[in-house]
């Protein structure tokens, strides 16, 4: 079983915030096919409460860069940090001229403060700030006639010839697999929390691109680092957990143990807090702690997080009126493949952007309401390379036996792979949250 597909520009393998941005940032003049694993609406973009960082002039750049720097343990990379720290207003224009709708406190914009932020630099919209930022985007990568969408496809593997990256394999729904050969490829594939029982991520997004990078010896960098968010709504169903933001603390939110004492400081780093947490549960010999709001106005709660006041009230709890259990659970990816300040990969015309990729931004533990920033801003940066160095020369296609890719368990074999690394490069992170089959989906 072969098949020689038709060569096209570019492709683009995901469809949140960095994916979209990516190829709304290409010119018209070129080919753009994206495909998605599951609907396009279902990727970690949308699920983004809190909101987006920014610089909001430049006496706030030293604080910015502090924080994202103490946040991230100082692994950061200083360059990467220093790119999308002066490139964050631009990204807001761009925003705004895609009519994504920040709040605002009369004509200016509204900002806000979460935990690790040394000063009001967060924009949001009320607290779905991810899904509308991401359809407003899609609401613009629907009319582009050079940009083809491929729902419900799975990538299984890049096709390398000469060590050059020259297209892809995908699988669709009904098991069929197919060749798509292009002139460059951008992985922003997400996450791995699909790998984990306790995660505010959806289930299918479980690092496929990094199982990929690893069999084509493409480097990565800090595969261990992945961030637990401090305070997901505590359940005993399977499935995503529902994220109860970090601006939620940042307004004044309480942590509570089984005594209903607070016990740390709410504002701390998320790992900090997540480590309080956890230990907190084990004194408690509970598999949560409390969060309580009540102390402050209903009305301010209602307004400033109507989605979470929502749902939690639809899960049997009313914020207004009492504290919410809450767990730690997988959140954040902080690792990933090891991209340059233009989101190019070890291997020439593969690129990686959004949560898989790793530009060294978040160092050891990503500060909130960064990641959506760096999405953006390494997204248009990536495309702006490929505008600038995409080969001129046709790509010719090659046969691929496709009978290779039939009948195989990738979810397994894939899970396999990353967590295998994980291991490899953190043994003790990995005893902790990943060899644990409470913990692991």
């Amino acid at each position: 079983m072969k098949d020689n597909s038709n060569a096209i520009d570019v492709i683009i393998v995901g469809t949140g915030a960095a994916g979209i941005f990516c190829a709304l940032n290409l010119p018209d003049t070129l080919s753009i096919h994206m495909v998605t694993k599951d609907s396009l609406e279902n990727s970690a973009s949308y699920l983004a409460q809190g909101g987006i960082a920014a610089l909001r002039d430049a006496t706030d750049y030293d604080d910015y860069f502090e924080d994202t720097l103490r946040a991230g343990h100082y692994k950061n990379s200083r360059k990467a940090v220093d790119t999308m720290i002066r490139q964050s207003p631009l990204i807001i224009r761009e925003l705004l001229d895609y009519h994504v709708r920040f709040n605002r406190t009369g004509d200016d914009l509204a900002y806000t403060k979460e935990g690790g932020h040394s000063q009001s630099r967060i924009l949001h919209h009320d607290d779905i700030t991810g899904k509308e930022i991401t359809s407003k985007l899609l609401n613009s990568l629907r009319k582009k006639s050079n940009i083809n969408i491929e729902e419900y496809t799975r990538m299984v593997d890049i096709v390398v010839r000469d060590e050059q990256c020259v297209g892809v394999v995908t699988i669709d729904k009904s098991g069929t697999p197919k060749v798509l050969f292009a002139k460059a490829v951008v992985l922003a594939t997400g996450g791995i929390g699909g790998l984990f029982k306790h995660s505010t991520a959806f289930s299918h997004i479980t690092g496929d691109a990094l199982a990929v990078a690893v069999k084509h010896n493409v480097k990565l960098r800090d595969v261990n680092y992945i961030q637990i968010h401090p305070t997901a709504l505590y359940s005993e169903k399977p499935g995503r957990r529902f994220l109860i933001s970090e601006a939620v603390r940042g307004e004044g939110a309480y942590l509570l143990n089984a005594a209903m004492e607070r016990f740390t400081d709410e504002l701390q780093p998320r790992d900090v807090v997540s480590d309080a947490i956890h230990k907190q549960m084990k004194k408690d010999g509970r598999e949560y702690v409390y969060l309580s709001l009540t102390h402050l106005p209903a009305d301010m709660i209602k307004s400033r997080f109507p989605n979470i006041y929502q749902h939690c009230l639809k899960a049997g709890f009313d914020l207004t009126k009492e504290p919410i259990p809450v767990t730690p659970a997988q959140h954040y990816f902080m690792g990933g493949i090891k991209v340059d300040l233009k989101g190019q990969t070890s291997m020439p015309y593969l690129y990686a952007i959004g949560e898989t990729s790793c530009t060294g931004v978040h160092g050891k533990n990503r500060l909130g309401s960064n990641s959506l920033l760096e999405s953006l801003v390494f997204a248009q940066r990536a495309a702006s390379d490929i505008t600038q160095n995409i080969p001129y020369r046709p790509t010719e296609p090659i046969d691929i036996d496709l009978s290779y890719y039939v009948g195989r368990d990738f979810d397994q074999e894939y899970k396999n792979i990353v967590l295998d690394e994980i291991k490899r490069r953190d043994t003790n992170f990995y005893e902790e949250w990943c060899n644990d089959n409470s913990k692991m989906g």
